[in-house]
């Protein structure tokens, strides 16, 4: 069986002894700050750019880096909370001060994504802000994020895919190898976290920002942050396909972890909760073009 080996990439980029703790710069961290310092970049070179509005930008720059700090804290907070409730809520009401341990990992996108809606509403509430210029805003900024996050969870050997056979298949190390046993001891699986990192981040991100700059779709509210969200569900449903199922919903009789529908024809939790995203995408960019 050909394989590619899991490249021997620390977690950790560097560690800093401070009296009787470490301090430990992670990728996953890097990935978090550097995604949301490129989309606020992105946003800033969009609202500076009249012309690709209808009406005008919706907010000022000094808005947007107002708005920045209500999406760090709506990421944060939902990406968790969506994580205990949708993936782990048994265990996290057992022990529920382990949901402040947030860097113990765990963190959900559709949690964050519903927290990232949620900090929108109320701050374009308080600023009296147009609500589908900014979520067309919000969509143009996210691809990076996703981007390099999914890059991060390979460099961390998480979120690994289910086992194969192909010659791209990634012999990940640590609970990933002892979850199956492969030829000679080598246990080969679907790198899921690049195929999300590319469909998801590379070309969904690149897709917006030619249809943002050289088709105009800023001019029509809601078009753009419609095809995220469908076009971001069409990709997750996909890759979950590839993507080992998380090990709460596996048993003897659903070995492929679905959580409706059944263990033959059913859908993971990824794909349970794509279908709304999708759904309510595909409908901003019905409702856009009507109204344009």
């Amino acid at each position: 069986m050909s394989y590619i080996p899991f490249p021997d990439i620390s977690p950790e980029i560097v560690s800093i002894p401070l009296g009787g703790m470490t301090f430990s710069l992670r990728w996953y961290a890097l990935a978090y700050i550097a995604g949301i310092v490129i989309g606020w970049r992105l946003a800033v070179a969009a609202i500076s750019t009249p012309r690709l509005w209808r009406n005008g930008p919706p907010m000022t720059p000094q808005q947007l880096e107002s708005l920045l700090t209500w999406i760090i804290l709506g990421v944060i907070v939902g990406g968790r909370l969506g994580f205990v409730l949708f993936y782990q809520p048994v265990y996290y009401l057992a022990n529920p001060l382990e949901i402040l341990q947030v860097w113990q990992g765990g963190m959900s996108f559709h949690g964050g994504f519903l927290g990232v809606v949620a900090a929108a509403l109320l701050f374009a509430r308080a600023e009296r802000i147009p609500l589908l210029p900014l979520a067309d805003l919000l969509a143009m900024a996210a691809p990076p994020g996703l981007l390099l996050g999914r890059i991060a969870n390979f460099i961390n050997a998480e979120l690994w895919g289910r086992p194969t056979t192909l010659p791209w298949g990634v012999a990940f190390p640590g609970e990933a190898a002892q979850a199956c046993a492969g030829v000679a001891g080598i246990c080969a699986r679907h790198p899921s976290q690049l195929y999300e990192a590319a469909l998801e981040g590379l070309i969904l991100g690149l897709l917006l920002l030619w249809l943002i700059w050289r088709r105009g779709w800023l001019g029509t509210p809601g078009r753009i942050a419609g095809l995220f969200l469908a076009g971001y569900g069409v990709a997750r449903f996909l890759v979950e396909f590839f993507r080992q199922a998380d090990a709460q919903f596996v048993t003897p009789d659903n070995p492929m972890g679905h959580v409706i529908g059944g263990a033959a024809l059913g859908l993971s939790m990824g794909q349970a909760l794509s279908l709304p995203m999708i759904a309510v995408g595909a409908g901003l960019m019905v409702l856009a073009r009507r109204r344009a």
